[in-house]
């Protein structure tokens, strides 16, 4: 049976968190910003600098989706995430590029630095954890 385009996104978001976290960095996925996008993965360092993931799961996703440059604003570096199958040279250069898959992920280009002014880092930070602490609370109690 062939997977739903939302179920191979699902997986290389999964991925993407995971290999996030051997380097060391927290990520949310699904996570609403304040111009009304929803980035598939977010994630925070230990220095305070945000990335952003756009998840591609095929090239019709990609081709369809004309909102991803909204992204930047949001956070100090932006990258695509494909599968490896993926046909990498449609993506634009100045993106970093990951490759993942459900287990893991491998960054194959580095993103260049956009760096955020300090009042936007600091509501897009207060928005994480936010987010993250009603996660958590929607765990413990999900009523």
């Amino acid at each position: 049976m062939e997977s739903s385009l939302p179920d191979v996104a699902a997986r290389l978001a999964r991925g993407v968190c995971r290999g996030f976290a051997e380097q060391g960095l927290v990520s949310l996925t699904e996570f609403a910003l304040a111009n009304g996008r929803r980035a598939d993965v977010i994630a925070l360092d230990g220095r305070g600098k945000l990335v952003i993931v756009e998840v591609k799961s095929s090239l019709a996703d990609f081709r369809s989706d004309a909102k991803w440059p909204e992204y930047r604003d949001f956070c100090d570096h932006f990258y695509f995430a494909v599968a490896a199958d993926f046909p990498r040279k449609v993506l634009p250069t100045d993106c970093g590029l990951i490759l993942a898959d459900a287990y893991g992920a491998v960054v194959e280009r580095m993103a260049p630095e956009h760096a955020l002014n300090a009042a936007r880092r600091k509501a897009v930070t207060l928005r994480f954890a936010q987010a993250a602490a009603r996660r958590l609370n929607l765990q413990l109690d999900p009523r």
